[in-house]
C-alpha cells in the first residue's frame, strides 16, 4: 500500500489538519472527517469492500515489487488484504487521529497483544492482574520461547528486569476498573532500560491518553469501545510517534506473516462505530460516574437494599487519589474514570442470581457496547473472586440503570436460593 509521501497511516491526518493550521479538531470532528483523504467515491458512507486482492497496473511500465499505487486513490491502493484493504485503511486512519499516534489494527485484542510481544521480544514481561488473555499469550510465548513472566507489583520481580523487557500495566484494570500509576511506571522502565506496554481499553480517549506519560505502545481491545455496538472483534496497537518511522513498517511485516489482519466486515464496522465515538464514551464515563456515586451513598444507608446486599465497590473514582487534587489519578484520567466497575454480593448465590433479574442490563461478558452489561464474572475467569459482578454501563439512561438494580436487588431479596 502506497501514498504520495510515504505511508497514509502516517500521512493521512496531515491533510486535514493543514486545512486549520490555526486550529486543533476536537476529537468529534476527527471521528467523522480523519479518514475523508481516501475518499475516491461521491458516497457519503463508506462502501463495504469484500475483495481479498487487487488487480496491478495494467501498464507493464509501472510495475514494481509489492507497490501498487492507484493515480486514481493514491490514499487507498492495495496488493493483498493480508497486507492492507480499504475499510481497515480507513479504521486506522481514524484511530491514529483519536490516539494521537501511529495506529494499527488486528483481527483481536490478543492479537495484537501477541503481536506487541513478538515484535518486542523480551526475555521477562512483568505484569498485573487484569485481563486473563494477556496471560494466556505469555503462557503460550513461555513454551515458546521461555519467556518469563514477573508481577508488577512485586519490587524484588521488577529487579529482575533487565534492557529490552516489557513492563506492561492494564489501566483501569479488568474487572475492578481500577486505575494504575502509569507515571511511576515509566520511572521504573527508565531505571531498567524496559519498554512500557499498556492496555488501555478500559479507558480510550477522552478519558486518557498514556502517550501523555511516555509509554511506548498502547494496545486496546477495538471489540469494546472503538466498537461499542458487541458486533466486531478488533484489536489495536498504537506507538510513540517518534518510533514511527522505525516501527511501522517492521510491525506491518510482521503482521502480514502473523496473518491477524481485520477483515473487511469488522473494518467497515469500526469505521461506521468510530463516527459517534465521543458521544458514546463520554455518556457512558458519566452515567457509570452516577450509578458509582449511587451505590456508594447506598450502601452507607444502614437498611437500605443496597447495604443489604453489597459489600464493596471497585472503581478508579474510589480510589482514595481520585479525590486529591493534583494526583496522579486526576492527571492521568482527566476525562473521566471509566464506564467499568465492579461490585462484591455477600455471597457467591446473590451474586450469581442478580444477573437474571434485571430487564436494562444484558448478562453477558465484553463490555463498551451501546448496551449495559453485568457480568457474574466466574462463568469467563475461572479465578475470580465468585461474589463480583462486572458492570459495563451503555448508553441509557442512568436513572434507568439505577430504577433497575432497585428493582433486581428486591427480586433477589425474595428469592430463596439467594438467602
Amino acid at each position: 500500500m502506497s501514498s504520495p509521501t510515504g505511508n497514509p497511516v502516517l500521512d493521512g491526518p496531515k491533510k486535514l489538519a493543514a486545512a486549520f493550521p490555526n486550529k486543533e479538531l476536537s476529537m468529534a470532528s476527527l471521528s467523522v472527517h480523519a479518514d475523508d483523504y481516501i475518499n475516491n467515491h461521491q458516497a457519503v458512507a463508506p462502501p463495504m469492500h469484500v475483495s481479498t486482492t487487487f488487480r496491478y497496473a495494467e501498464n507493464p511500465d509501472d510495475l514494481k515489487p509489492w507497490e501498487n499505487l492507484n493515480p486514481n486513490a493514491p490514499y487507498d491502493s492495495h496488493i493483498y488484504s493480508r497486507d492492507s484493504a480499504p475499510n481497515s485503511t480507513r479504521l486506522e486512519a481514524i484511530l491514529t487521529s483519536l490516539l494521537g499516534a501511529p495506529a494499527l489494527t488486528y483481527a483481536s485484542g490478543l492479537s495484537a497483544f501477541h503481536a506487541m510481544i513478538v515484535f518486542l521480544n523480551p526475555k521477562r514481561v512483568a505484569i498485573g492482574g487484569g485481563y486473563h488473555g494477556c496471560h494466556g499469550i505469555l503462557k503460550l510465548m513461555k513454551k515458546l520461547n521461555g519467556l518469563e513472566k514477573l508481577e508488577l507489583e512485586s519490587d524484588a520481580d521488577l529487579a529482575k528486569l533487565q534492557p529490552g523487557d516489557v513492563i506492561h500495566v492494564e489501566t483501569p484494570l479488568n474487572p475492578t476498573g481500577e486505575a494504575r500509576d502509569l507515571a511511576y511506571y515509566r520511572r521504573k522502565a527508565d531505571e531498567l532500560g524496559c519498554y512500557l506496554t499498556v492496555d488501555a481499553t478500559f479507558a480510550p480517549p477522552p478519558l486518557q491518553d498514556p502517550f501523555q506519560l511516555g509509554v511506548d505502545i498502547v494496545m486496546h481491545s477495538g471489540t469494546k469501545y472503538f466498537g461499542g455496538h458487541s458486533d466486531l472483534l478488533c484489536g489495536v496497537l498504537a506507538f510513540r510517534p517518534d518510533k514511527a518511522q522505525e516501527w511501522l513498517p517492521a510491525l506491518l511485516e510482521e503482521r502480514l506473516y502473523l496473518g491477524a489482519v481485520l477483515g473487511s466486515l469488522e473494518g467497515w464496522l469500526g469505521v461506521r462505530s468510530l463516527r459517534t465515538f465521543e458521544l458514546r464514551i463520554k455518556r457512558q464515563a458519566e452515567s457509570a460516574q452516577k450509578l458509582v456515586d449511587w451505590l456508594v451513598e447506598e450502601k452507607a444507608k444502614e437498611g437500605s437494599l443496597v447495604s443489604e446486599f453489597v459489600t464493596r465497590i471497585q472503581h478508579a473514582s474510589q480510589q482514595p487519589e481520585a479525590k486529591e487534587e493534583g494526583s496522579w489519578l486526576r492527571k492521568q484520567m482527566p476525562g473521566g474514570f471509566g464506564p467499568v466497575f465492579s461490585i462484591y454480593l455477600k455471597s457467591e448465590q446473590q451474586a450469581k442470581r442478580l444477573p437474571s433479574k434485571l430487564h436494562l442490563f444484558h448478562h453477558a461478558t465484553s463490555l463498551g457496547g451501546v448496551e449495559s452489561l453485568i457480568e457474574w464474572r466466574a462463568m469467563s475467569d475461572l479465578d475470580i473472586d465468585k461474589r463480583l459482578l462486572r458492570v459495563s454501563v451503555g448508553v441509557e439512561s442512568w436513572d434507568d440503570l439505577r430504577d433497575d438494580l432497585i428493582q433486581g436487588l428486591e427480586a433477589l431479596k425474595k428469592d430463596p436460593k439467594a438467602q
